[in-house]
């Protein structure tokens, strides 16, 4: 019988120069992640270079003793090389820029054109859900993320709008974040495919 480590186990293990470690979170989740990272660029060798430059970023983060127990290790890898494919399409101007109406639908960003019918009924349930949490947000926090996530305002132009300072405009965009986030475990909501 083949006995499965905890990621935390392994991550400990690693920062104490367990090199193994690495590799085995690694072999773990390649699949899931690469899958992911796929579906957003649809390009092999794009994939495999967020990929890379997603563990070299983990590595250094461990390395550093920056990482917390917070919250898992998959998610928390996810997160990474979801910034790292924003950042990828912000770099090729390849990201298209959303032209801001109450119905956002946050996979419109991405290019996905080639989504079957299941894999898209499945993102619009996603986006659904999402807009759920987004509303049980206090109407202060609700209104900072609209106007900063998908009408893509500056927190100076939030701040103008709302009457607020803007590390006030910064501060509700952070509860906002850390609500959805806590919403997100209290129910434990999966919003990825």
């Amino acid at each position: 019988m083949k006995v499965l480590i905890e990621d935390s186990l392994l991550i400990s293990n690693y920062i104490n120069g367990d090199e193994r470690a690495l590799e085995i979170l690694i072999n773990r989740h390649n699949q899931r992640i690469s899958s992911f990272i796929y579906s957003k660029v649809n390009d092999r060798t794009i994939t495999e270079d967020i990929f890379q430059d997603t563990f070299i970023k983990v590595i250094r983060t461990l390395k550093r003793g920056a990482y917390s127990e917070e919250g898992k290790f998959l998610p928390w890898v996810m997160r990474i090389a979801h910034n790292l494919i924003i950042d990828h399409y912000r770099k090729h101007s390849r990201m298209p820029i959303f032209e801001g109406n109450d119905k956002f639908n946050i996979f419109s960003v991405v290019g996905d054109d080639k989504l079957d019918i299941e894999r898209q009924l499945i993102k619009d349930q996603i986006d659904s859900d999402l807009n759920l949490l987004i509303e049980e947000l206090p109407k202060d926090q609700r209104d900072v993320l609209y106007m900063r996530i998908y009408k893509d305002m500056s927190f100076k132009e939030i701040s103008e709008i709302t009457g607020v300072s803007i590390n006030t405009a910064l501060g509700r965009m952070r509860y906002a974040l850390i609500n959805i986030r806590k919403i997100i475990e209290k129910h434990n909501i999966v919003l990825t495919i």
